[in-house]
């Protein structure tokens, strides 16, 4: 729902109907649509790095295991 105020000096600016102005509300969801799509990208390398971790430590433990069977 939008409506338009007159502001005192002629000027009329339209409102989502919760006093915000339209092009402040778009904003705002660029913004957070931007801030999300950030974060899900440093999720995706945190979630790599882990990944590589796990396979790292995983390693380790298989050669471990090999040098103490055949040593």
């Amino acid at each position: 729902m939008t409506a338009t105020l007159e502001i005192a000096n002629g000027d009329t600016t339209e409102t989502n109907g919760h006093g915000r102005r339209v092009g402040e509300a778009a904003a705002f969801r660029a913004r957070v649509d931007e801030r999300l799509k950030n974060l899900e990208a440093e999720l995706a390398e945190l979630k790599s790095r882990i990944n590589g971790l796990l396979y790292f430590i995983v390693g380790t433990v298989v050669a471990q295991a090999l040098m103490r069977i055949v040593a």
